[in-house]
């Protein structure tokens, strides 16, 4: 008895661990692990891979985004939406972030929860995240402002946890 429990404790835990990370990364932007339709690649863009693409999507929120009544999110700028950067800003900002407000309460509460310091990818799409739930917020009245308002300053909460606490959590 005492072998087969401990053979399948063994499994389990060679199982867990052999788990890739990108499943892990699904509990907060499950969208980041659909196929895309033209090919069999994950839809798992990543805008900052160094300092000139950090600057680049700060030039790409500084240029005015345009919201469509679809929740669309184009760049306004057309140099700058001629970009390949900007094909991904638009890959991440249309098909990966949530744009529902029970998708973007589910992910703070993901978020207030997770075990780790965020990975640059999950970061920069709760960051992305928060612009849309800003915008939002400035576009709706009444009880709906109130609740656009609260999704921001709980992702807000959930960001500045993640920066200023990051001795608290395992490495990812």
């Amino acid at each position: 008895m005492l072998w087969k429990t401990l053979v399948l404790l063994l499994f389990c835990y060679c199982a867990h661990a052999t788990v890739s990370h990108r499943w892990s990364r699904a509990m907060l932007f499950p969208a980041a692990q659909r196929f895309k339709r033209s090919s069999a690649a994950f839809l798992n863009p990543v805008l900052q891979n160094s300092l000139e693409d950090v600057v680049l999507l700060y030039e790409f929120l500084l240029a005015e985004l345009d919201i469509d009544k679809g929740q669309r999110i184009s760049i306004k700028d057309e140099e700058l939406a001629s970009l390949r950067k900007a094909a991904e800003f638009d890959t991440i900002c249309n098909e990966i972030i949530p744009k529902s407000i029970s998708d973007i309460r589910r992910l703070s509460s993901r978020l207030s929860s997770y075990p780790r310091a965020l990975r640059k990818e999950d970061f920069e799409r709760t960051v992305l995240t928060m612009v849309y739930t800003a915008y939002r917020a400035a576009q709706s009245r009444g009880h709906q402002k109130d609740t656009w308002a609260e999704s921001f300053v709980n992702l807000y909460k959930a960001l500045k946890n993640d920066l200023m606490f990051p001795h608290h959590k395992q490495p990812s």
